[in-house]
């Protein structure tokens, strides 16, 4: 009798952790599937400041897998539990200060949604959805690799572009991506003075070395991080 009494309390425990297990899938499956639209407007920020087409192909592939990602997860909700995922206010989104920045951020997003996934896989009873979250999961794993390539890439581009045997029109046309930027900046409003100190920062580090794109984030790096206070206040100067 104790013996039948044991693995009946042990049939219970375990029923109770599945029963568990299976409500925090279904809580995480419903947080994971939040924050599309400000999704998508990351992914054109990260698209808008992409520097070459082969890093906007690799982020618009991730773009495309992760709206299948989040098309799979409502739909596996719907079938577990018969209801629609409420979608809760959208928060606005903020620019990361780099594209640079932008990448770091969603490497990391990418392996944090990892470990969410793996806790949602456990808790799903049956092998089909189970099998799901698996290949959503190796799809992370691959984005995790694509950001990091990216990231790695954007780094080395530092020291990896010389101009002294270019021509002058070469340069020019080298140089293209800094006036849009600084073009853009004056629609902004942003005052003259700010504008020729960075572009005029940015144009040292071009010589150096630096990709036009690496010398911008650098520049904006250092406002940013406060790394130079003349920036900083010359932003704060009225135009």
């Amino acid at each position: 009798m104790r013996s039948e009494s044991v693995n009946t309390m042990n049939s219970y425990n375990n029923y109770l952790y599945a029963q568990q297990s299976f409500q925090k899938s279904l809580e995480l499956m419903a947080e994971a599937v939040q924050g599309e639209k400000e999704d998508q407007v990351f992914y054109d920020y990260l698209l808008s400041k992409a520097p070459t087409q082969e890093q906007k192909d690799i982020i618009t592939r991730i773009r495309n897998d992760e709206i299948r990602h989040n098309q799979l997860f409502k739909k596996m909700y719907k079938e577990l539990t018969g209801q629609d995922v409420v979608i809760e206010k959208e928060e606005e989104f903020i620019p990361p200060s780099t594209y640079q920045e932008g990448i770091k951020k969603a490497l990391f997003g990418e392996l944090k949604a990892m470990e969410k996934y793996r806790v949602i896989r456990q808790g799903l009873p049956y092998r089909y959805y189970r099998d799901i979250v698996f290949e959503i999961l190796t799809d992370e794993l691959k984005h995790a690799d694509l950001y990091n390539f990216i990231n790695t890439e954007i780094s080395s581009q530092k020291t990896s572009v010389t101009t002294q045997n270019m021509t002058p029109d070469e340069l020019v046309m080298h140089t293209e991506f800094l006036v849009k930027e600084g073009l853009e900046d004056v629609q902004r409003g942003i005052n003259m003075t700010h504008i020729l100190q960075e572009f005029i920062l940015m144009g040292v580090l071009v010589g150096q070395g630096y990709s036009p794109e690496m010398a911008y984030e650098t520049v904006e790096e250092w406002e940013r991080t406060g790394e130079s206070k003349l920036l900083q206040q010359s932003k704060r100067m009225s135009s």
